[in-house]
């Protein structure tokens, strides 16, 4: 039973951002119903799943996080009769001593078995941007991918904006593409997305590419439960991105995520897309575009350009799996868009 439920918990942990859902509750109601011999083996193998897993030891969520889940976690213990558990306050001691730093990692188990890791910073804008983060965008495209890996399988995928990666390295792992292409503009965005590549055990040939270079094949990774695609990081600016560039990228599908959060960057997307529509006539891109509604203004203005340029688009419908456990935010869609 410790394991069945330490492993729940070990899916909350690494995936979601706050303490609160069922789990508590659930936990709370299980020590109370366990014999007490059995209540400090039950919070051992949630310890062992969660703060102490390897992943977390070795990529660990911020200290702030921690710190917050072993004092629930510490809660939770001293309202049984159980003897002290010194692990469990040896972890806790450990984090207090910990710095805050300015990045953290993010750890997403996905129902393969498999994570995916990203190192981000813990700031909402940082360095003069807000791409250094995982936005929730980001995380619903990456479920709705997995729900959807026949739009990706086998076929050439550019994100529009990856920011530190996650969507991209989320399908990568889930929907096998042929070529999937990583693309931003901010210098250090454009750093940390590659190092976050590496970081998932993908390779980059060659290291970064302009948009005009990137055609290339895919290769397999040794030792790994899926093929990897050819995997490419490209330097695309929307505002002069010319029409020879956007088509050396030879893309099958153009996703993008939480991107649509000021007219001036709608504009520049949209005109952007207008340049994808002449490029093929034979065979046009499917576009799909995730975004968070904070705004609506900007939201409707987002359709209403959409309209004047003549772009049709349909919002589809929601996702049923979450496979990801993060906060769900009601506000987020998925529009496909038909250049």
């Amino acid at each position: 039973e410790g394991q069945e439920l330490g492993l729940r918990f070990q899916r909350h942990f690494l995936a979601a951002r706050q303490l609160r859902g069922m789990p508590w509750a659930e936990l709370e109601q299980r020590l109370r119903a366990a014999p007490e011999r059995s209540q400090s083996s039950l919070l051992t193998a949630i310890l062992h799943q969660t703060v102490l897993h390897p992943l977390c030891v070795r990529y660990p969520p911020p200290a702030s996080y921690r710190r917050l889940f072993l004092a629930e976690l510490i809660k939770k213990h001293e309202c049984t009769a159980a003897d002290p558990l010194d692990e469990l306050y040896d972890a806790l001691a450990r984090v207090l001593n910990e710095e805050e730093s300015a990045h953290c990692y993010k750890n997403y188990l996905l129902p393969s078995g498999e994570s995916v890791t990203v190192s981000e910073s813990v700031a909402i804008i940082s360095q003069g941007t807000t791409g250094l983060i995982t936005w929730d965008a980001a995380l619903y495209l990456a479920e709705w991918a997995a729900e959807n890996p026949g739009v990706f399988s086998n076929r050439t995928v550019l994100e529009l904006g990856s920011g530190v990666g996650f969507t991209g390295l989320a399908i990568c792992k889930t929907c096998n593409p042929k070529t999937y292409i990583f693309s931003d503009y901010h210098h250090c965005v454009l750093k940390q997305l590659r190092e976050n590549i590496h970081l998932n055990g993908f390779t980059l040939e060659p290291e970064t590419v302009s948009a005009a270079q990137a055609e290339c094949q895919g290769q397999e990774a040794e030792g790994k439960k899926y093929q990897q695609p050819q995997l490419i990081v490209a330097e695309l600016d929307w505002g002069s991105a010319t029409e020879q560039q956007l088509l050396g990228l030879q893309a099958d599908v153009i996703i993008a995520a939480d991107v649509v959060y000021d007219p001036e960057v709608t504009l520049s997307l949209i005109g952007m897309l207008q340049k994808f529509s002449t490029l093929r006539a034979d065979r046009k891109p499917e576009v799909y575009i995730a975004l968070t509604v904070r705004n609506l203004d900007t939201y409707h203005l987002f359709q209403a350009e959409l309209d004047k340029a003549e772009i049709k688009w349909q919002i589809l419908p929601a996702h049923s799996n979450r496979i990801l456990l993060h906060d769900t935010q009601p506000n987020v869609t998925i529009l496909q868009l038909f250049i």
